[in-house]
């Protein structure tokens, strides 16, 4: 835990301090930002105030009145739940205006740790409760630059796999053809050569399958690739590192024939949504303006609503990316959720609209990564639908 950092964080945001709580693990983000193990053996509420100034406070059960002692700060204890709503007010005495993790209406759910009985207590006490949310953002989403630098070792390797995946399933084809598991089970043999590792996937889908964003093929479940399918190809990894950020990217073609007019349409349109979303983020941060998520999404969705194609884009345009697939960070989103997390500098997000139809579907994906002053896409850019 930089508790330094921390404090200057809440003096920036003119909070009176963090109140961390948790029972059973409820909380994994408190456990993450302030450095304590996942495995503590917790049956009893802890709770930790990070005061914006002073020395941070302790309140735990006399039964486990071990499980904090490794940060800073004065320790009090309770048994009782008398006792404990005490010593919650003593501790918070000085302070008023304090961030949890909570969000209102639960519209930043990623955050939405506390339960609703504990922020009733503490509004009894007379406490304000904002959302801990951007303060996540900055102690969970903000990379390093090892981190940064780590993206884009995945970014080289991706790249050059997709490209020579299009290739391999050319030569499938034209060899009598394939199927999508067999694709998806030659690109993850490609990524471990590449020392990357993945969660699941990657995800690849011919016609309707590929209106579905999340199918997933299977040796059980697969379609063959053949001339004449339309294709999308999904694929994410991180390098085999601790605490290295995952690369995530989607492309589309089709096989061994030009597009079709209503193809090409659908494509042209996303691409376009995608290109809008990039402008707005990359123009915020070279003006040094501030940006949420749910603008990004709105400048993406507005292109696709004006194309007539609105009921077909039916997920948030984007995700933040870090250590997990789907970090802690702002969402593009203003669909999903009304995330108004800003995207901060040194961050990573995936910029993903999509159209949807029943015959098909095209996603055109890329991550993009900020710095003070300016906000690009890491890799390759889809300009045209790839011919295979």
């Amino acid at each position: 835990m930089n508790l330094e950092a921390i404090q200057s964080a809440l003096q920036a945001a003119g909070l009176d301090g963090w109140l961390f709580y948790d029972h059973h693990h409820r909380d994994p983000i408190a456990y993450r930002i302030l450095g304590l193990s996942d495995s503590l053996h917790i049956t009893r509420r802890w709770f930790y105030l990070i005061p914006a100034h002073g020395e941070p406070k302790k309140l735990v059960h006399r039964i486990e009145q071990g499980r904090l002692d490794p940060l800073p700060g004065s320790k009090a204890v309770y048994s009782t739940w008398q006792e404990l709503e005490a010593q919650l007010a003593a501790m918070l005495e000085n302070s008023t205006r304090l961030a949890m993790q909570y969000s209102p209406r639960n519209a930043i759910m990623y955050v939405s740790m506390v339960d609703a009985g504990t922020i009733e207590v503490l509004r009894e006490l007379g406490k304000e409760i904002v959302s801990s949310a951007d303060l996540v953002s900055h102690f969970e989403a903000v990379l390093s630059d090892a981190q940064i630098a780590s993206h884009y070792a995945a970014q080289q390797a991706i790249d050059a796999i997709l490209a020579e995946g299009f290739r391999e399933i050319g030569r499938r084809v034209r060899a009598g053809g394939t199927t999508e598991f067999a694709m998806v089970e030659w690109l993850q043999e490609a990524m471990r050569r590449e020392d990357l590792v993945w969660d699941n996937g990657p995800n690849v889908s011919v016609n309707r399958n590929s209106s579905d964003s999340h199918y997933e093929p299977t040796a059980e479940k697969t379609s063959p690739i053949v001339g004449g399918d339309f294709l999308l190809i999904d694929i994410w990894a991180r390098k085999n590192s601790p605490g290295t950020v995952f690369y995530d990217i989607t492309w589309t073609g089709v096989v061994g024939r030009k597009p079709t007019t209503r193809e090409q349409q659908v494509f042209d349109t996303v691409a376009a949504a995608r290109d809008a979303a990039i402008q707005r983020v990359s123009q915020a941060f070279a003006n040094n303006q501030p940006i949420a998520g749910w603008q990004a999404d709105d400048a993406a969705r507005d292109v696709i609503r004006a194309a007539g194609f609105e009921k077909y884009f039916t997920h948030r345009t984007g995700h933040n990316i870090a250590t997990d697939i789907h970090g802690n960070g702002a969402h593009l989103d203003n669909f999903e959720t009304h995330d108004e997390r800003l995207i901060l500098p040194n961050t990573c997000f995936s910029v993903e609209p999509g159209i949807y139809l029943p015959e098909f579907g095209v996603r055109s994906e890329v991550d993009m990564m900020t710095r003070p002053g300016e906000a690009k896409v890491t890799g390759r850019i889809q300009k045209e639908l790839v011919r295979i």
